[in-house]
C-alpha cells in the first residue's frame, strides 16, 4: 500500500467508526420513539373511545324537584304553622291550643293533635317523640307557611 493511502484509509475508518456510532444511536433514539409513538396512538384511541361512549349516553335528567306539600285549605292550618314560626322550641296539642286562645277541652285538645298529626303526615311538621311537634328548620328548603292554602 501507498504510505499515501494509509492516511487516508485511517481517516476513512475512524469517520466509519464515527457514522457506525451516530447511526447505532439513532436507531436507538428511533426505537424510543416508536414506543412512545404508539402509547400516544393507543391513548389517542382510548379517548377517542370514551368521547363515543359519553355521546351514545342518553342526556342526563335533572332530579325532579321535592313537590312542597300542599296544605289543607282549613285556615286553622295555616294559624298552626304561624303559631310554630314563632314557637322557641316544640310544642304540644295542649300548648297549641293555648297559643291559639282556644279552650282546654278535650275536644279542642284532640282536634289540634289530629290537625298536627296530618300536617306530619304531609310532611310539613316533624313528631321528634309521640305526642311533640316541632317546626322544621331553615336547613329544609320548604317554607309551608308560603304555600297556597
Amino acid at each position: 500500500m501507498d504510505d499515501q493511502v494509509t492516511p487516508l484509509l485511517e481517516r476513512i475508518d475512524a469517520r466509519e467508526r464515527e457514522v457506525v456510532g451516530d447511526a447505532a444511536q439513532i436507531r436507538a433514539q428511533m426505537d424510543e420513539l416508536t414506543v412512545r409513538l404508539r402509547e400516544l396512538d393507543e391513548e389517542i384511541e382510548s379517548l377517542a373511545v370514551t368521547r363515543k361512549t359519553l355521546l351514545a349516553l342518553p342526556p342526563a335528567t335533572p332530579e325532579p324537584a321535592e313537590e312542597p306539600p300542599v296544605l289543607p285549605a282549613h285556615p286553622a292550618y295555616q294559624q298552626i304553622l304561624d303559631v310554630f314560626a314563632d314557637a322557641t322550641g316544640p310544642m304540644r296539642a295542649r300548648d297549641l291550643c293555648q297559643a291559639l286562645d282556644l279552650p282546654l277541652k278535650p275536644k279542642n285538645i284532640e282536634s289540634t293533635r289530629h290537625k298536627l298529626k296530618r300536617l306530619v303526615g304531609l310532611g310539613v311538621l316533624p313528631e321528634p317523640e309521640p305526642g311533640l311537634f316541632a317546626q322544621r328548620r331553615p336547613s329544609n328548603s320548604v317554607n309551608p307557611r308560603h304555600q297556597p292554602t
